[in-house]
Formats: C-alpha cells, sequence, structure tokens
C-alpha cells in the first residue's frame, strides 16, 4: 500500500472561519478547492470527458504527440510529483518513458487521493508511492520527502491548465515555492490555456448536458457539511462568463429569487435575486505572457509545445 501523509497547516476551526469570512464579503465567494469533495472529484472526471472541454483532449494530444521528446529534456529516473493528481489518470501514461524513482500524488481530498495512489501501487508493485495530502495552493512543503532521494532530482507535473485558478500574483508566489523546491536539478511541466474565442471558452465551462452546472453547485453541499449550514442549491444557478479586462473565465453561483441562508449557527445571510457567489477563476494567456510568468518565478522556459490550433501549450522550466 502507498505512505500517506498529511501537511495541512490550518486547524480546522480556522478554516472554517475563512469559509464562513468568504460568504460574508460584500461579493461572496467559496474558494474553488471546495469543489473537489470526493463527489466533486469524481463530477470533474466527467468533465474532462465533455465534447465542450477541449482542455484535457487537447492537451492529452500534445502528451502523446511530443511524449518521447517531452521525457527525453528531463533528468533520469526522477521523483514524479503530481500536483493535484486526482485520479491519477494523466501520470499513469507517463511511467513507462520517464522510468520514475518514485510517484508522489499531492491532493486535497485524503480519500480519493489514497484511492488513487494505491491504484498505481497495485498497477505497479515495483514502484515507491507516496500520498502527501495538502492544500498546496497555499502550502507546499516537500522538502524532507524529496531529501529523503537527494540523487533522484523532482519533476513537477502540474498539468490540466490548473494553474489559471490563481490570481496572477498567487501563481508568481506558487511558482517560486516550486523553484525552490527544485534544486539545481529540478523541472516543471506545466500546463496552460491559451486565449481564443468567447464561445468556445464560455461553452467549455458550462456544457449543454449540465455537468459542469451539477458540480458547481455541488461546493453549496460542501459547505452545507463543512460549517453546518443550510444552503439550498436548487436556488441558485450555474453561470459561467469570460471576463475581457481580467482575462479569465469567472464561474459563479446565481440565487434564483431573494431568500435567506443560515451560514453558522448565530449567522445568516440575505442573498438577494440575481446575486452571485464566486467559486472559481481561471486565468488564460498567451504564450508571451505564460513565459514571462515562469520567468517572473525564476523559471526559464526551455521547451514549449503546443496543438496546431494553439488553444493549449506545455510548458517545460528549469530554475534558473
Amino acid at each position: 500500500m502507498p505512505r500517506l501523509e498529511t501537511t495541512l497547516r490550518l486547524p480546522a476551526q480556522d478554516e472554517l472561519q475563512q469559509l464562513l469570512q468568504g460568504l460574508l464579503q460584500p461579493s461572496a465567494r467559496i474558494d474553488s478547492k471546495y469543489l473537489y469533495d470526493d463527489r466533486g472529484c469524481e463530477l470533474f472526471t466527467d468533465i474532462c470527458r465533455l465534447d465542450e472541454y477541449y482542455p484535457t483532449r487537447t492537451e492529452a494530444h500534445i502528451f502523446s504527440d511530443h511524449r518521447d521528446a517531452i521525457a527525453a529534456q528531463l533528468p533520469d529516473t526522477p521523483q514524479w510529483i503530481d500536483l493535484g493528481c486526482g485520479d491519477c489518470s494523466k501520470t499513469l501514461t507517463w511511467l513507462d518513458a520517464v522510468q520514475p524513482a518514485r510517484v508522489i500524488g499531492v491532493d486535497i481530498a485524503g480519500e480519493f487521493l489514497h484511492s488513487s495512489m494505491a491504484a498505481v501501487a497495485r498497477a505497479n508493485p515495483e514502484l515507491e508511492c507516496v500520498g502527501v495530502v495538502c492544500d498546496f495552493t497555499q502550502h507546499l512543503e516537500l522538502q524532507e520527502l524529496l531529501a529523503e532521494r537527494p540523487t533522484n532530482p523532482p519533476v513537477f507535473f502540474y498539468p490540466g491548465s490548473s494553474i489559471g485558478n490563481f490570481e496572477p500574483r498567487d501563481a508568481m508566489r506558487f511558482l517560486r515555492r516550486i523553484r525552490a523546491l527544485s534544486g539545481e536539478h529540478g523541472r516543471l511541466l506545466i500546463g496552460a490555456d491559451l486565449l481564443k474565442p468567447r464561445a468556445i471558452l464560455e461553452a467549455a465551462y458550462d456544457d449543454a448536458s449540465g455537468v459542469t452546472a451539477a458540480f458547481n453547485l455541488n461546493i453549496l453541499n460542501v459547505v452545507n457539511r463543512e460549517l453546518g449550514a443550510e444552503f439550498q442549491p436548487e436556488l441558485f444557478r450555474h453561470q459561467a462568463h469570460f471576463d475581457e479586462a481580467h482575462r479569465r473565465i469567472e464561474m459563479h453561483l446565481v440565487a434564483r429569487e431573494r431568500h435567506s441562508v443560515r451560514l453558522a449557527r448565530h449567522t445568516h445571510r440575505y442573498f438577494g435575486a440575481g446575486e452571485r457567489i464566486v467559486t472559481e477563476y481561471s486565468h488564460k494567456y498567451s504564450v508571451d505572457e505564460f513565459r514571462a510568468l515562469l520567468a517572473a518565478s525564476g523559471l526559464h522556459c526551455s521547451h514549449y509545445w503546443a496543438d496546431p490550433q494553439d488553444w493549449f501549450g506545455v510548458f517545460l522550466a528549469e530554475p534558473v
């Protein structure tokens, strides 16, 4: 069985207080990490199979077409660190090409992570598998774990354009943390969604079959469970739109009618009809913008691959 570690930093009560305060802001906000409970992870796996959701299949085609070329640029027998690994399906496609010394899966959903890493271990009994439960968007503490194998450089694998969920300044902070953990010979293999027409972007986050809507609305069930709140998901609808000024998709939950919600034992909030709760941002970049972001974080983009339409980019970066 895989080894499982937990490096969650904030006490549970502090996490819940942050969640509550976000809901009490004039513009209510729920951190996107709450989208990914076990049910949310299942729904996101379904999203990745949708026709409208181009990032997963486009990135997969880039990886398939260039896997050997990418692997040739990586250090031998690295420690492969899958950030936000989910079901580990993407990592499984790299094991033969990369031949890692071990796989480290990092995710915030502990039970889902354990089952995912167990599946990797069963399929690869000779491979050391370690799961790390943490909110890596806030704290990525892997120094001691990586130091156990000092001769195996880390390769941080962050596919799927999740870097877009960070505000640009927070993205830089996160990438600088990866730079600090990379040592001299580490690498970052990262996917980034590129700018494209609004209609394509918005359809990817608001599919016709309603899977993304169910994924977004499920966050209210998570809040109910975490805070003991009393949201009624049927009183909200999913909305996604592209904000040109900030170059990002915004996912909202929009109140269908005016109503009151008990958020905690003695705390209520009224939501007016049409009032929004922000649940996710997904920033989009040009190739030059993303290269500049890497450079500002102490990382040099040594190689870049894209699909024929330039919808999605895969960047390989190394410490400067």
